[in-house]
C-alpha cells in the first residue's frame, strides 16, 4: 500500500506531461519575414489553415533559423514550415495554387501531384525532442 500511494501522485504528472519540440530550419536562403510553423494533430485536418492545433513563428535567419514548440501533449504530430519572405503573414502561391515561397514538411516530400499525406510527416513526440527540416 504504501508503495501505492507515491505511484498514484505520479501518474498525473505523466498523464499530462508537457514536451518540447525544438525545430532548426536549414537552407533559409535570406533573412527576410518569418518562419512559420503549423502542427497538425489529425489527418483531416493536415494543411488546412483553419485547423492548426498548434503554430509559432519567429524572424528568418539566413543559413538556419530555430524555433521551439512549446506545450505539446504525447501524441503523432505533423509540421508544415514555410518561409514568409514578404512577411504578409501567409504562404503566397500562383494561379494554379503552387506555393511561391519556400516550404517544408516533417520526414514527407513533395509528391508529383501535390503534398504529402499527413501519415508520410507524421512524427512521434513522447518527450522533447529536436527535429531538423530542410527547404
Amino acid at each position: 500500500m504504501r508503495i501505492l500511494i507515491p505511484i498514484l501522485f505520479l501518474l498525473p504528472i505523466s498523464i499530462f506531461s508537457q514536451n518540447k519540440l525544438s525545430i532548426t530550419v536549414d537552407g533559409v536562403k535570406t533573412s527576410n519575414g518569418h518562419i512559420s510553423v503549423a502542427v497538425y494533430d489529425r489527418s483531416e485536418s493536415f494543411l488546412k489553415f483553419d485547423h492548426v492545433f498548434k503554430s509559432d513563428s519567429t524572424r528568418a535567419k539566413k543559413g538556419t533559423t530555430k524555433i521551439d514548440i512549446d506545450d505539446l501533449p504525447p501524441g503523432e504530430y505533423a509540421l508544415a514550415i514555410f518561409h514568409d519572405e514578404n512577411g504578409n503573414n501567409q504562404l503566397d502561391t500562383n494561379i494554379l495554387g503552387v506555393p511561391k515561397e519556400p516550404f517544408a514538411f516533417s520526414k514527407g516530400k513533395m509528391r508529383t501531384f501535390g503534398p504529402p499525406k499527413f501519415k508520410d510527416c507524421v512524427l512521434s513526440v513522447q518527450s522533447d525532442q529536436e527535429v531538423r527540416i530542410s527547404f
